[in-house]
């Protein structure tokens, strides 16, 4: 099934220097096992502007612009849609045989 967590999720950051922040994932890069969280680990970003990009868009001026950057898939737990804490996330396989994700901390269906 690759990584547990998917696009879309809000997660909580359980090591590091955001730890305890939560988001929202951006993205997920499955092959280096890596997460974009919203408003987590923003780094500054020197732009040389762009005469190709779109007017109005922040790659076209230029200048320091902050964004997200990617964070390992292990630094982040998914929070429980129940209590929401952070919670492991097992699979299960439901009445159609379709796997479907499950939170461990109080056994209900994410997916």
């Amino acid at each position: 099934m690759g990584l547990r967590i998917r696009s879309g999720d809000e997660v909580v950051v359980i090591s590091g220097k955001d730890r305890g922040k939560t988001g929202n994932v951006l993205n997920v890069d499955p092959v280096k096992q890596r997460v974009i969280v919203e408003g987590v680990n923003v780094i500054k970003r020197h732009q040389r502007p762009s005469p190709t990009a779109a007017p109005g868009s922040p790659a076209s001026q230029g200048g320091v612009i902050e964004r997200e950057g990617a964070i390992h898939v292990s630094n982040v737990m998914l929070l429980d849609p129940k209590t929401n804490q952070p919670t492991r996330v097992g699979v299960n396989r439901d009445e159609n045989g379709r796997a479907v994700r499950v939170a461990r901390r109080s056994g209900q269906q994410i997916d």
